[in-house]
C-alpha cells in the first residue's frame, strides 16, 4: 500500500499493520510525537483525505472535536491505513527539520519577472559588417524604435564573453537594460531575503521557471552590535562608524548566505540578476546605510518610504554585473517592507472578514483586516522566542526541545534531530510554560509554585525539566521564574497590539473570525499552548492559521511576478499605521495582557 505525505510531497510504501507515525518515521518524514507512540500527547495530529484507514479509537474521540474527527483527522500513532492513503500534515505537527525541508516549494504566482531570460544568437563581425559587438547586440534584441543599452559594469566582460561562447547565449534584461550575460542552456537566477532582526533567510530561484533552488538562514550578524532595533539604532548614531560598521556586515552576512544558496544549487552569485530584500524600517535603512535618527525619536518616521531600486554593487553585494537590488515599500516607523510583503503573501489585505495577522519575531507586526481599513502597528516583543535571554535558550538546531508535555511528574519532550537536550528553541520554551500553568506550577502572574521538580536556583525558583544524566550537556536544564518573565513581556506586547487594533476599529477578540501566525518563529508554536499562556486571543483552533515565514514567501512573489510587485504598492499605500505609544490605553492593556490566561 502507498502513503501520499503532504505538503511533503513524498509517496513511500507501508508494511501491514504499520501505523501512519511508524510509516513516517521509515521514510524520513518528521512528525512529532513526544509520548513514543502512546496516543497521549496529541502532537501527531494528521488528517487523511483520501484512503481507508482503522476505526477511530477512544483516545482520538477525546483529542478531536466532532467536525474535525468528521474532516478526516487523527492520531498517526493509532490510524493504521489499510490500503493506499492521502494524508496532509499541517505545520504543527511537522518537526522542525521538516519544516524547513518545505520552505522551498515552488510558488503559485504566474512567473513573469522583471528581469526576462532571452536567448540570443549574435551575427559575427565580418569585413562587410563593422558593427560594434555591443550594437549587434542590441540590434537582436530591438523591438521597433527601442533602444538597449547594456549596463556599464558587464560592458567591460560583453566582447570577451561573446567570443567565449562563440555568439550565443542569454542575456538577463530589465525592461531594455543588459543586466547579465548567461552561456546558453543557463538564465538569470534570482535572489530574495527577508532581513530579520535576529534572523536572515535567503531564498535562490530560477527566474524563468520560477523554481526555488535552495533557501537558508544565518543569524543577523548585526547582533554583536545590539541584539533589538533600538541598540542598533543607538549603536549607529554614538558609534563614529557605527551605520557604516551596521551596514558593510549585513552586506558581508548576505554575501556568505547567497554563496551557500549558490554553493548548493550548483550555480554562482554572478548568475543573479535580480534580488529582492524586505525588513522592518529599521534594518531597510540600516541596510541601504540610510540615515537612522528620525526613528529612534518621536515622531519616528522613516527616511524613505516608497519601494526602491538600488544596484547591487552600490550596495557592496557581489551579484551579476548590472543586477538590481529591489526594496519593498515601508508603512511606517515601525513597519516595514517586511509587513507589507506577510500582507502580499497571506492575502490578509484583500479579506472581506475579520482577520488579524501576526508576524511573530523579534519586533511583532500586527495587522487588523476590519472593512475597507487595513490597520497595522508594531509591538517589540523581543527575542525571546529565538531563545535570547533564557538561560538554557538557544535557536532552532539540533539539540533543541521543541515540544514538551508534562504528565504529572514525568516531562515528556521532542528534540530537533532526536537528539540528546541542550537547550529550549522558541516552541518548546512556550509549550513549557503553557503546560507549567495547565499544571498549577505557575499562578497567573507568573509566580513559580511547589512541585517536585521545583528548586531554589541562583536566580529564584526553576523547574527541572530535564535531568543532567539525560541532558546533553551534563547539567540540569531548567526554567526559572525570570525566564517566565521574559515570555510574559514578549507574549504581552503581542496581545495588547491585537486588542488596541481592534478598539481602534470598533470590534473585541470575539469578532475575530480568523487569526493568520506568520514569521519562522510562528510556524513552529503550538497554537494551543500560546492560547492558554494568554499570547494569542481565546477563540477555536479552527481559527488560528500558521503560514510559516511570509515575508519570505511575498518577497519570492515580488521577484517572480511584477504584477505582485505593485500591488505591494497598493498594500502600503492603503495600510493605516497606529502608534501603539500614542494610545492612552496602552499601559493598561500590556500590563493585563502579561497575565498567563487566556481572558483578559
Amino acid at each position: 500500500m502507498w502513503i501520499d505525505f503532504e505538503p511533503v510531497g513524498r509517496r513511500v510504501e507501508g508494511r501491514e499493520g504499520q501505523n501512519l507515525l511508524e510509516i513516517a518515521r521509515d521514510a524520513g518524514v518528521g512528525i512529532a510525537s513526544l509520548c513514543g507512540g502512546q496516543g497521549v500527547c496529541g502532537a501527531c495530529r494528521v488528517q487523511v483525505l483520501e484512503g481507508d484507514i482503522t476505526p477511530q479509537t477512544t483516545l482520538e474521540q477525546e483529542a478531536f472535536s466532532e467536525a474535525e474527527l468528521a474532516d478526516g483527522y487523527r492520531l498517526a500513532c493509532l490510524a493504521r491505513p489499510l490500503g493506499d492513503v492521502k494524508v496532509h500534515i499541517p505545520p504543527r505537527s511537522l518537526t522542525t527539520e521538516q519544516r524547513l525541508q518545505i520552505e522551498g516549494q515552488q510558488l503559485a504566482v504566474k512567473v513573469d519577472p522583471t528581469v526576462r531570460g532571452v536567448a540570443v544568437q549574435v551575427p559575427e563581425p565580418a569585413l562587410t559588417d563593422l558593427r560594434s559587438d555591443v550594437t549587434r547586440l542590441a540590434d537582436v534584441l530591438r523591438q521597433g524604435e527601442d533602444v538597449v543599452r547594456v549596463d556599464s559594469l558587464l560592458l567591460r566582460q560583453l566582447s570577451d564573453r561573446l567570443r567565449q561562447e562563440e555568439w550565443a547565449g542569454t542575456v538577463g534584461l530589465r525592461g531594455r537594460e543588459v543586466v547579465s550575460f548567461y552561456p546558453v542552456g543557463r538564465g538569470p537566477l534570482g535572489l530574495a531575503v527577508d532581513l530579520g532582526t535576529t534572523k536572515v533567510a535567503g531564498y535562490l530561484l530560477d527566474l524563468v521557471s520560477g523554481e526555488t533552488l535552495g533557501a537558508d538562514a544565518i543569524m543577523n550578524p548585526q547582533i554583536p552590535y545590539g541584539e533589538d532595533v533600538m541598540a542598533r539604532l543607538t549603536f549607529a548614531l554614538q558609534e563614529a562608524e557605527g551605520r557604516g560598521t551596521l551596514q558593510r556586515v549585513i552586506v558581508e552576512g548576505l554575501d556568505r548566505l547567497t554563496q551557500a544558496l549558490c554553493t548548493g544549487a550548483g550555480r554562482r552569485p554572478e548568475e543573479i540578476a535580480d534580488a529582492v530584500v524586505v525588513g522592518n524600517t529599521a534594518m531597510h535603512h540600516l541596510f541601504l546605510g540610510l540615515p537612522v535618527g528620525q526613528l529612534g525619536r518621536a515622531p519616528y518616521v522613516p527616511a524613505v518610504s516608497d519601494a526602491l531600486d538600488v544596484k547591487a554593487r552600490d550596495l557592496g553585494l557581489t551579484l551579476s554585473p548590472g543586477a538590481y537590488v529591489h526594496l519593498l515599500p515601508n508603512i511606517a516607523g515601525f513597519v516595514g517592507a517586511d509587513h507589507v510583503a506577510m500582507l502580499l503573501a497571506t492575502g490578509l489585505w484583500q479579506e472581506d472578514k475579520v482577520v488579524a495577522g501576526l508576524d511573530v519575531g523579534t519586533n511583532t507586526e500586527v495587522a487588523l483586516k476590519a472593512g475597507d481599513r487595513l490597520l497595522t502597528c508594531s509591538t517589540a516583543s523581543g527575542p525571546a522566542f529565538e531563545g535570547a535571554h533564557i538561560r538554557f535558550g538557544m535557536r532552532a538546531a539540533t539539540g533543541a526541545i521543541e515540544r514538551v508535555h508534562l504528565r504529572d511528574s514525568r516531562v515528556e519532550y521532542q528534540t530537533i534531530g532526536g537528539t540528546p537536550p541542550v537547550g529550549l528553541c522558541g516552541s518548546g520554551i512556550l509549550d513549557a510554560v503553557a503546560q507549567l500553568r495547565l499544571a498549577g506550577v505557575l499562578d497567573r502572574r507568573g509566580k513559580m509554585k511547589d512541585h517536585p521538580r521545583t528548586r531554589r536556583g541562583e536566580k529564584g525558583p526553576e523547574f527541572v525539566l530535564v535531568e543532567a544524566a539525560e541532558s546533553g550537556v551534563q547539567q540540569d536544564i531548567t526554567i526559572s521564574r525570570a525566564d517566565v518573565g521574559e515570555i510574559q513581556l514578549a507574549k504581552g506586547a503581542m496581545r495588547a497590539g491585537v486588542r488596541l487594533l481592534l478598539r481602534e476599529a470598533g470590534l473585541n477578540e470575539a469578532d475575530l473570525d480568523a487569526v493568520v501566525v506568520a514569521g519562522a518563529f510562528g510556524t513552529y508554536i503550538d497554537v494551543e499552548s500560546a492560547v492558554t499562556i494568554g499570547m494569542f486571543p481565546p477563540l477555536p483552533p479552527d481559527r488560528f492559521q500558521q503560514v510559516g515565514n511570509a515575508a519570505g514567501l511575498g518577497a519570492r512573489m515580488v521577484l517572480l511576478s511584477r504584477a505582485q510587485r505593485a500591488k505591494a504598492v497598493e498594500i502600503a499605500r492603503h495600510a493605516e499605521y497606529v502608534e501603539l505609544t500614542n494610545d492612552p490605553n496602552f499601559a493598561n492593556e500590556f500590563a493585563h495582557a502579561m497575565y498567563l490566561e487566556s481572558k483578559m
